[in-house]
């Protein structure tokens, strides 16, 4: 019911299961994250690809429209009421409570299992002989560090990224074991596994997104952030759309808890009408040599106007593309673990 997203590379997944592995000091799946994004869109033939250029006769889906916001009433699943209609467009964020049912959050939380079960850190390029790991980090304080080709290339793959403290320095090995070193995996998610291209065009997503008039949404990209215990690091204040611009701007990020929440394992923190000022800054590709970078810049952002959003397993938090907000370390002994996705309308264009 959603229309295609981008042109894929070959890619084989895992089909594989392997039973859950324990997590010492999980939270209780009851009381009350953060994503992050930075997936770079560039020009067709150059990676990713927006849904306009996809292959004719591409069986990743239809150009179907989701229903009209009279259509989907606050009783269609999914849908959202008036008010809700009305609350996110004032404050730029809304948190709907149990969105994402037990069996669904319990299946996505196994197919990332699976997925880290059969990554092996060795066979990323660059290892050297002395048996230290290329260091594929995500961070939000060092752009460099997320802009190598690795990075780039992540948009039609399931790639991983670790921790900035996930590496011994003396050695270039992994303190620890490789899913407690891992940032985040993505970004193509919703495109390539199973379980998270589900729920990603599952009705009640396309009816959630019906409510807020996107007429044709396209997801372009998506991740499982891990947040790991002790050494999950910071997402600094940001907007989406300064990584997904589009004219006119659709952005519009999904970002479901698939573990509690909490300060103190680095929740998801909003600025509530941030999104009423515009977008102060815009990643580009640069010509020709197929790096990025920034035009414009972020004032610096009052953190007292942020409000966290601890919630519980199963939430989802609803992201205008222009909301700022960010995630602090996780300085607990727990996880918090998410999935993000993001949709851009495809009637919307792309520079």
């Amino acid at each position: 019911a959603f229309p295609p997203t981008l042109q894929l590379s070959a890619h084989a997944l895992v089909s594989c299961h392997t039973p859950r592995r324990p997590r010492s000091g999980r939270l209780p799946h009851s009381a009350p994250q953060h994503p992050h994004l930075y997936c770079v869109v560039e020009p067709s033939g150059s990676g990713l690809v927006p849904s306009s250029s996809h292959p004719p006769g591409s069986t990743m889906g239809a150009d179907v429209p989701p229903p009209k916001p009279s259509e989907a009433s606050a009783g269609t699943p999914g849908a959202l009421s008036p008010a809700q209609v009305a609350q996110f467009r004032s404050e730029g964020f809304l948190v709907l409570e149990a969105f994402a049912g037990h069996e669904e959050v319990a299946a996505m939380l196994a197919s990332a299992d699976v997925l880290v079960d059969a990554f092996d850190p060795s066979t990323l390029a660059g290892n050297d002989v002395s048996g230290g790991l290329t260091r594929h980090v995500f961070s939000t304080t060092d752009q460099k560090k997320t802009s190598d080709a690795y990075f780039r290339d992540s948009g039609n793959h399931v790639s991983f990224f670790f921790e900035e403290q996930a590496f011994d320095d003396a050695t270039g090995k992994l303190r620890q074991a490789k899913h407690l070193s891992l940032n985040k995996m993505g970004h193509a998610l919703h495109d390539l596994d199973p379980t998270f291209r589900a729920f990603s065009r599952s009705d009640k997503v396309r009816a959630l997104l019906g409510s807020l008039d996107m007429h044709v949404p396209v997801p372009v990209q998506s991740m499982y952030i891990f947040k790991q215990p002790s050494i999950g690091g910071e997402v600094v204040p940001h907007q989406d759309s300064t990584f997904l611009y589009s004219h006119p701007m659709t952005c519009t990020g999904l970002w479901v808890a698939l573990e509690d929440c909490t300060k103190e394992n680095g929740c998801l923190w909003a600025m509530p009408q941030s999104h009423l000022g515009g977008v102060h800054k815009r990643m580009v590709v640069e010509p020709g040599a197929g790096g990025v970078a920034f035009e414009g810049a972020y004032p610096e952002w009052d953190l007292s106007k942020f409000v966290p959003l601890e919630v519980a397993a199963g939430t989802m938090v609803l992201l205008h593309g222009e909301n700022v907000h960010y995630s602090a370390p996780n300085t607990s002994d727990v996880s918090r673990h998410a999935y993000s996705v993001h949709f851009v309308d495809g009637d919307a264009k792309w520079d």
